[in-house]
């Protein structure tokens, strides 16, 4: 019998999308956000096709938007979190040796 794994996974392309930071979240605000704007156009102009076409356009705009805030975010706390690591390493590193006491003697 095969086993049933609880790891969902969606592959688009040979990709996992579930492995992708801020896929799911932008995907997520321009769908509720693009459908959000289309019923309210709707409300305003009683015509289905402009607000259809106002949800689609609202949905991209919402979806390309927020994944470049994620990413440009992401981003920026994958560099802050790469220096930090490298820090704790020469710090862990140098612990104990000339280098850390004379390191002790410049901070006074």
């Amino acid at each position: 019998m095969k086993e049933v794994s609880d790891d969902s996974s969606i592959i688009i392309f040979g990709r996992d999308v579930t492995k992708i930071p801020c896929f799911r979240n932008s995907f997520l605000y321009g769908i509720s956000g693009g459908l959000a704007c289309g019923l309210i156009r709707f409300m305003f102009t009683s015509r289905p096709q402009s607000g259809a076409n106002f949800a689609l356009g609202a949905y991209g705009v919402i979806t390309m938007c927020y994944w470049f805030r994620c990413r440009y975010r992401y981003s920026q706390e994958k560099f802050e979190m790469d220096k930090t690591r490298y820090l704790l390493e020469q710090h862990s590193l140098l612990k104990g040796t000339e280098a850390d006491k004379s390191e002790d003697v410049n901070r006074d």
